[in-house]
């Protein structure tokens, strides 16, 4: 385990909302529709980020944890890329226009990182206290794996989602977007835009995904700094990502079985770990390779579907 202290923590969470405040006051203070160029750009910028914060690891903490770190991250950022197909139908569903779309995923992921952490530290709270719960979290990846390899088409269904019908009991919803704005007044009633319900979707999605991706990470590590930090910058790469793969995420017609593969052997890693530990290397070198092959696969495909 990592020892760092509190100024670390602190410096750290000092860091990822300057960035944010950033990204959102300086370079999107007015809302606008993200291009391509833009989006390439600041996938870049996050990655770089990333790879830089994974050196300083290496260098301060040696080899074991520099290559938990970048695997933790190569395991977040792939299982990520399942939530962006989720986005992509939200925000189909509800026509957001495209200006808007910035703001609300800027939002979105700042809740997923509040959301993260408490996961994260009930997590390794329950595996340092409860050895045998590695096993459950193991056979959850395994489930989830296999449940990804076998669903077709994903959909959205707002009208099914507990948390909008509760919230829609409770607050009025306008029916127009209202530039952008989560809550306007009308008269003497507040009321929600379809932005704020759109929010809660990413939300609640986000939540769901922190199932099986929390559990993924700890499978490489039940470091507290180096799952939470793995986890906030690829999170926080998701929404430039969106923007730049939001055009080509057909093509990737078998990823969805490469992820669940990951699931499995991450999952699979969990239930062995009484039994023979998995080195980290060999973890990261399967990984990749898992992912290398299905898009490699989906890519081979969608040139056969084109000269076809």
């Amino acid at each position: 385990m990592m020892t760092v202290s509190f100024f670390v923590w602190v410096g750290f969470g000092v860091f990822v909302l300057a960035m944010l405040a950033l990204d959102l006051g300086v370079f999107h203070r007015n809302c606008h529709p993200v291009s391509m160029k833009e989006a390439l750009t600041w996938s870049g910028v996050w990655i770089a980020l990333a790879l830089v914060f994974n050196a300083g690891v290496w260098y301060w903490n040696g080899d074991d944890k520099g290559l938990e770190f970048l695997t933790g991250y190569v395991v977040e950022l792939s299982l990520s890329v399942d939530n962006l197909f989720v986005f992509l139908l939200i925000f189909g569903y509800f026509k957001v226009p495209a200006h808007f779309q910035h703001k609300v995923l800027f939002w979105g992921i700042l809740g997923a990182l509040i959301m993260r952490a408490v996961f994260i530290a009930a997590g390794v709270t329950l595996m340092q206290k409860f050895h045998w719960i590695i096993y459950v979290f193991g056979a959850v990846l395994v489930i989830s794996g296999l449940k990804m390899a076998f669903e077709r088409d994903k959909e959205v269904h707002p009208e099914k989602n507990p948390v909008l019908k509760l919230f829609r009991r409770f607050m009025p919803v306008t029916s127009e977007y209202h530039a952008g704005r989560f809550f306007v007044k009308q008269g003497q009633t507040w009321m929600a835009t379809p932005l704020f319900i759109v929010l809660l979707m990413l939300e609640t999605t986000d939540l769901v995904f922190a199932v099986d991706s929390v559990p993924a990470v700890l499978a490489i590590t039940t470091d507290p700094f180096i799952v939470y930090t793995s986890n906030v910058f690829a999170i926080l790469g998701l929404r430039s990502m969106f923007f730049a793969l939001a055009g080509v995420m057909k093509l990737f017609h078998y990823l969805h079985y490469g992820l669940s593969a990951v699931l499995i052997f991450v999952g699979a890693k969990m239930l062995l770990a009484g039994f023979y530990k998995i080195p980290t290397l060999a973890s990261l070198l399967v990984i990749v390779a898992l992912l290398s092959v299905a898009v490699a696969a989906s890519l081979i495909h969608a040139g056969r579907t084109r000269t076809g």
